[in-house]
């Protein structure tokens, strides 16, 4: 699932950036002819062109005989111009995006603003975008390059609808690169089912402690009996000889810590001297 779900990735992206390339592509094509159109107005007195300012964007191309302007996308229409290089640039703009919620770059920007593009949600609005911005193309007669991409991009917006209604929100989770990690550091954790700990509070009495248990609404029948049992035939031993006694009979060691001294105490060494001491006491112990 890992590898298949980034192999769609893969190919979104690369849908996309096709995309990205064919809209530069089919504005400057259109821009192009738009330009020869205006040219071909001043020699034709059939055709008018209104030149309200220098940019392109601001033309009024008006003619009889074509919807379109020849060889081009720009209808033929008052700012047709106008409206078909600002298409082109909202496309670019929703393809920018869309390949930056597939990097997963912002994360935190997507789930804040965008949150059907974020992390917590799934492949299905992604498909819903790719689908209308390949269809926005295919309704238009463009080269193609432009129709390869759009019906690529189109083919991929399917697909990712189809992962978002199997894996729903699961799915970028399930692609994730860094999902891996998660996982290894639960594998390493060590786990248990023993339920929620209990607590144990010590009361000393006098030269005696006993230990008790805390009853909470939680514990079962056999924890009951258990903390009964426990609590008979622990009461009164304390930590003294008869407690240690009742450990070793029940199987239990109770280990004394080696003793260590602090490092900057140089270590003792046995001389001639002091062992000749030691054997004098010992024999004046023996007489």
């Amino acid at each position: 699932i890992f590898i298949g779900l980034n192999i769609v990735r893969a190919l979104s992206i690369i849908a996309l950036l096709l995309l990205f390339a064919s809209s530069i592509v089919t504005m400057v094509q259109d821009i192009k002819a738009v330009n020869a159109f205006i040219a071909a107005g001043k020699a034709n007195p059939d055709i008018r062109a209104s030149e309200g300012n220098s940019t392109d964007t601001d033309i009024d191309c008006i003619n009889a005989d074509t919807d379109y302007v020849d060889g081009s996308t720009v209808p033929n229409q008052p700012a047709g111009a106008f409206w078909a290089v600002l298409n082109r640039l909202l496309i670019i703009f929703q393809v920018i995006v869309l390949i930056m919620s597939e990097v997963g770059w912002p994360a935190a920007f997507f789930n804040r603003f965008f949150p059907i593009l974020g992390d917590d949600f799934g492949l299905g609005a992604l498909g819903v975008i790719q689908c209308l911005l390949g269809a926005a193309v295919l309704s238009h007669h463009v080269d193609e390059f432009s129709l390869v991409s759009a019906f690529f991009l189109f083919s991929i917006g399917c697909l990712n609808i189809l992962l978002g209604l199997i894996f729903r929100e699961s799915a970028k989770s399930r692609r994730s690169l860094t999902s891996w990690r998660e996982q290894y550091k639960e594998s390493v954790l060590p786990t248990t089912s023993l339920g929620p700990p209990r607590q144990l509070m010590m009361a000393s009495t006098g030269g005696t402690a006993v230990w008790d248990k805390d009853r909470d609404a939680g514990v079962g029948g056999a924890d009951a009996s258990r903390s009964g049992s426990l609590s008979s035939q622990k009461s009164g031993m304390g930590f003294g000889r008869q407690g240690e006694k009742a450990a070793l009979a029940r199987g239990y060691t109770i280990s004394r810590p080696e003793e260590a001294l602090p490092t900057y105490i140089p270590k003792r060494t046995v001389t001639i001297r002091d062992s000749s001491a030691s054997s004098a006491s010992e024999s004046e112990t023996a007489a």
